[in-house]
């Protein structure tokens, strides 16, 4: 049986108020980020995970070496000293950075392809109305 496993990290950056969404899911890495501004407080952010997580625009899929989630039962203490750990760690983790930085990248690109095809349509444009020009002045003669 698969399991999903989701994260929602909520650090400050330095001017800005961030949350990063981790969702695994059978060794795949998907990351979503979301800027609140001001900091957010704890009914925000739950109010903002039931309502608007849906909208966010997730990472391409990477392939995750390790996986967090044991395979085998892990002793409770354990357990407590890997959650304490990572509420202490601040910011995210390299496989989230990289999953970010694809997604800009994916943007980037959506955007470029977009902007060239607009200019593309707006030079056969004016292409066709030179050519409408150049026959109505011979039409003139």
């Amino acid at each position: 049986m698969d399991m999903v496993c989701s994260v929602f990290t909520v650090y400050f950056d330095g001017s800005f108020w961030v949350g990063v969404y981790e969702r695994r899911y059978q060794d795949k890495l998907e990351i979503a980020r979301v800027v609140f501004g001001a900091e957010p407080k704890d009914y925000e952010v739950y109010d903002f995970i039931l309502h608007g997580a849906y909208r966010l625009q997730f990472s391409p899929q990477i392939k995750e070496e390790q996986s967090l989630i044991p395979k085998k039962s892990i002793n409770p203490k354990r357990l407590h000293r890997l959650v304490e750990k990572s509420l202490s760690q601040t910011g995210v983790g390299t496989k989230a950075q990289q999953a970010l930085a694809l997604q800009r990248e994916a943007k980037k690109e959506q955007a470029d392809d977009c902007r060239r095809a607009r200019k593309q349509e707006q030079a056969e444009r004016r292409f066709m109305l030179k050519q409408k020009k150049k026959k109505e002045k011979r039409r003139g003669r």
